[in-house]
């Protein structure tokens, strides 16, 4: 039986924002070859877009985009869907906030990720977008490794976010691999893995220079997040 056209049409539009935010990833020089990917879920329909397996993106177009249930069950497409789909089915599951997640393999964040370390917040910039450290996760476990490892990696950043907002820490180093940063939708997703990045180089330059650097106050901290999230926001139009 085939789609129906109502349904299509509402593939096809998550197909597009998925493919967008994936062509960002590459535009912004955080992926090589077919390193990372970006997916996006539509709640309402019970699904999931997202980039497949092995195309170079340079070959993209939105048809490639494979749509998937919230299971893994592929819906619709010709292509396998990137083997980190567990990973990110699993935090649509677990944060219901997101609408979108982005992997990456980005040159500085990937480095805090490979020496186990969080991304101190140490400025203004930081502070824009992440309120507080930006958080690593445990070491994932031999157990873990050798059984259903992409679902693991979920695990872990699952673990690491008890007790924590997703949306005002809207992204994880994971423990010896890399990113992946989250928003409400695909687009925003992709946002904020730049933005990640960027506060990922500023760091290590800041940590080089004065490794003792204790990073911003909570006053300062609180009075940059605060002016473009939350109710009183005042950042923005």
């Amino acid at each position: 039986m085939g789609i129906e056209k109502g349904v299509r049409m509402q593939f096809e539009r998550l197909r597009q924002s998925v493919l967008e935010a994936n062509l960002e990833l590459v535009s912004r020089g955080l992926v090589l070859h077919t390193f990372g990917n970006a997916s996006g879920v539509d709640r309402a329909a019970g699904v999931v877009a997202i980039k497949p397996s092995g195309v170079p993106y340079e070959q993209m177009d939105a048809s490639h985009i494979v749509i998937t249930d919230m299971n893994g069950k592929v819906l619709d497409g010709e292509l396998k869907p990137s083997s980190d789909l567990a990973t990110h089915l699993l935090l649509y599951r677990e944060f219901p906030q997101i609408g979108g997640v982005v992997h990456t393999h980005s040159e500085y964040a990937t480095a805090w990720a490979q020496a186990g370390m969080e991304i101190p917040a140490y400025g203004t910039t930081h502070a824009d977008y992440f309120h507080g450290p930006v958080p690593v996760t445990s070491e994932l476990t031999t157990e873990q490794i050798e059984g259903d490892y992409v679902h693991e990696t979920g695990v872990a950043i699952v673990e690491r976010f008890r007790g924590l907002d997703p949306l005002a820490l809207p992204g994880v180093l994971v423990a010896g691999h890399a990113p992946f940063a989250w928003g409400v939708d695909a687009a925003s997703a992709a946002y904020h893995a730049v933005v990640l990045e960027a506060i990922a180089r500023m760091a290590y330059y800041t940590h080089t220079l004065r490794p003792e650097t204790p990073g911003i106050s909570q006053a300062l901290l609180d009075r940059h997040f605060f002016r473009k999230h939350g109710a009183k926001a005042t950042y923005g139009q």
